[in-house]
Order: structure tokens, then sequence, then C-alpha cells
């Protein structure tokens, strides 16, 4: 992306909400009937057909680190996830999500769409995040209830996310290894309860028998695994 263009896309920060209301449109998700959650659309098709370019996604990733800082550690809280070492794959499906209205993110739309970033770059950019090393510094849970968390995980999570959290590249099943505890949390409920429209519906089936406090379990037992580098 050119500097300036960077440059006012993290100055209207403070106003994306109202951006967001006339730019970003909402397709076919959860909610509807026959859906399928991993259908390859011409975009993702065009953009996981590309390899990427780690030094160019470098530049392009400017405009990103406003929210997902320079080392995508992500921050803290609910908002931004841990981005570093995550599959290219799941980081290449889910900006595709955002751009074509799978997934709701008033916020990072404005930011992936078509006008503010072209197609092309989205491989480079998701090369160059999945190169970073995963950091040991994500925000974790209580720790209250840790077994609960680990006996969930092995019965329900880790056939598609791994018995380390490694996930699945192939079947694009993100890592959850040294995820921030308060993003795990928030995407679980948000999944559970049909919110997050581009879910896996096996994943929202499986969910429906867990409780607020299943989820808080499992989010904590999931943030605590060791980072699992590429």
């Amino acid at each position: 992306m050119k500097p300036t263009l960077i440059f006012l896309a993290l100055a209207t920060l403070a106003s994306l909400p109202a951006l967001a209301a006339t730019t970003e449109h909402r397709a076919a998700g959860i909610e509807s009937k026959g859906y399928k959650w991993n259908k390859p659309s011409k975009e993702l098709t065009k953009a996981l057909k590309q390899k990427g370019d780690p030094e160019k996604g470098k530049i392009a990733y400017e405009s990103c680190r406003g929210c997902h800082k320079a080392d995508a550690s992500g921050r803290p809280d609910a908002g931004y996830p841990q981005l570093a070492g995550q599959h290219v794959t799941v980081l290449i499906k889910q900006m595709i999500d955002v751009r074509t209205g799978h997934r709701d993110n008033p916020r990072m739309h404005p930011f992936i769409e078509a006008d503010a970033i072209p197609i092309k770059d989205i491989p480079d950019v998701a090369a160059f995040l999945s190169s970073l090393p995963v950091p040991t510094t994500n925000h974790k849970g209580e720790g209250k209830d840790l077994e609960h968390g680990k006996q969930l995980y092995d019965k329900d999570c880790a056939n598609c996310h791994g018995e380390a959290g490694e996930g699945n590249s192939k079947d694009f099943y993100p890592k959850v290894a040294a995820q921030h505890y308060p993003y795990l949390y928030r995407e679980t409920m948000d999944i559970r309860d049909g919110i997050r429209r581009n879910a896996n519906p096996k994943m929202v089936k499986l969910l429906k028998k867990y409780s607020d406090e299943d989820i808080a379990a499992v989010g904590d037992y999931m943030s605590r695994l060791a980072p699992v580098q590429n």
C-alpha cells in the first residue's frame, strides 16, 4: 500500500464504525441454509494459488501495525488476536472472509477491502505474518479450571486443532496455542451463539452444549499451550 493511503487509513481509525456502515457488506454465512464454511470462493482460490513474498508482505502490513502491533503479537483484549506464526492458509481465508463479507469485522474491513489492498498483496501479508516467531507473552486466563479445560479440549477440540494446538493448514484450522485468552473466549462464545458467521457448522453444533464456564476453561487451557513455531 502507498504511504499516503496507509496514513489516511490510520488517521480515520476513530471513525471506522461510520465508515464500515457504508462499505461493509454481508455475504451469506452460518445463518443461511446449505452454508459451507470452507467453500473456495473465486477470491480465496486466487489468493491461495499465489506464493506469498514475506518481504513484500512486510511492507503491505504497515497499515495493520496500528492494531495488531509490529510483531503481530496482537493486544491483550478480545479485539486483536496474535497473528504471528499462524498458518498462511488460515490467515488468507480469514482476510478474504472479512473482505467478502462472510466474517463481520467493521474495524478491519476498511483496511482489507479491494480499494485498500489488492488481492495480490494478501498472500504476501500472510507469508510475512506466518514467518514471524510466535510470542510467548500472550494474555492468559486465571488458571482456575485448567484440568476441566484440558478434558474438554482433548475430547472436542484436539481432533481438528491438534493435540498441541498446532492447527491444520490444509483444512483451515488455526493454531490456538498461545493465543490471547480474551480473544479465544470471545470468538468461541460468538461461534457457539451463531454470531461469527464464517464458523464451521460442526463446531457450532459441538459448542451448543458448552456453558460460559466451559468456554472459559477451554480458552484458558488453549492460551497456556506452548507456542507452536512453523
